[in-house]
């Protein structure tokens, strides 16, 4: 008679009256186990609602074929683009990605890993969050032989691969597109500096000015969260301002999508009088009004060359393992928030 509780081998063993190796090995496809014993033991198995123990499975042959995921929100179309990619790699080999947020929160970020690493997972991919400044939880990763690939939000002080987007070219392509439309005093939206993809985006925003002969205009640079909210307080900062700007690029989409609100409330016409360019290319800025410029950062790409790299890391000799790191060209897809000068049509 099976007790209440968790179902095990031994529940299904005694029901086929077989012994709980052979159901072990029929769950497992062992070449040895006739097709009609497996049959049987499946059939059990779904009968009784049996559950496998993946951390068992993982002590007993060193793979639990579980990948851990860590962004820091999933209500984000980059990062939830990112994730299908990983999982469209790593689903086809036959491993199951576990999803986690860390809200930008370091003590949840920690908290989130050390959930992981019990889980036995076979490596963790993540994109650091924004208020993490120190990596001794990702070395902890590291120091134990486990993969660990960052994307998007890299470090350069751990020795692991990353797979990045070029956010410095992004940037710079995104600004001069402006200064080609007839801007002169193009804002800018940024981040915590700390982070590398802010601090590239504004590296590439300067040196685009620089270059097209602009004086930099520090009260055109405004720090915040680039959220929504942070892109409609940056934008009446700027209104406020003796001699607004002609165009703002921002760091995110949804900075430039609050910027947006702020300008058709004030009878600003975009991109007349105000451009706009964002980053990231999230699915609603095709259906903004004028739709939203911005640079796409190839989230599905990302998503799969990562899984890719955590396979190679996977089947590596660790004394032989060399971190790499992979560049992404973005693309700047170009809509009517910042087209102030509608190109001539070419002759046939």
């Amino acid at each position: 008679m099976i007790k209440s509780g968790r179902i095990t081998i031994h529940d299904i063993a005694e029901k086929l009256n077989i012994t709980a190796s052979t159901v072990s090995r029929a769950l497992n496809d062992h070449p040895r186990i006739s097709d009609l014993t497996k049959k049987a033991v499946h059939k059990m198995a779904k009968q009784l609602n049996y559950q496998p123990n993946h951390i068992a499975s993982a002590l007993r042959s060193g793979k639990s074929r579980l990948i851990g995921v860590i962004i820091p929100t999933a209500n984000r179309a980059f990062f939830s683009s990112v994730v299908r990619g990983v999982e469209e790699i790593a689903n086809s080999l036959d491993y199951k990605v576990i999803i986690c947020q860390s809200y930008d929160d370091p003590e949840k970020e920690i908290e989130t890993i050390d959930a992981l690493l019990s889980a036995r997972v076979d490596g963790i991919v993540a994109s650091t969050g924004k208020q993490t400044f120190t990596f001794d939880h990702y070395q902890r990763i590291i120091d134990k032989k486990i993969p660990l690939i960052l994307f998007d939000r890299g470090n350069q002080d751990l020795k692991v691969s990353q797979v990045v987007i070029d956010d410095y070219r992004g940037a710079y392509q995104a600004v001069k597109h402006l200064l080609d439309q007839g801007c002169k005093r193009i804002a800018h939206f940024t981040s915590v500096s700390k982070i590398s993809i802010y601090t590239d985006r504004m590296r590439g925003y300067l040196d685009a000015l620089r270059d097209a002969n602009i004086p930099i205009d520090h009260k055109l640079i405004i720090e915040g969260d680039l959220q929504l909210e942070d892109g409609r307080i940056s934008m009446e900062k700027l209104l406020r301002l003796k001699v607004r700007p002609d165009a703002v690029f921002s760091s995110s989409d949804f900075g430039a999508m609050g910027a947006m609100q702020v300008l058709k409330e004030h009878k600003i016409k975009i991109p007349e009088e105000v451009a706009l360019v964002g980053f990231s290319n999230e699915p609603f800025t095709a259906y903004t009004d004028p739709p939203l410029t911005s640079v796409d950062q190839m989230s599905i790409t990302m998503g799969k060359i990562t899984a890719e790299a955590f396979f190679d890391e996977l089947k590596t000799d660790k004394s032989n393992f060399i971190p790499q790191k992979t560049v992404l060209a973005p693309e700047l897809i170009i809509r009517g928030s910042s087209l102030k000068c509608i190109p001539e049509p070419k002759a046939i």
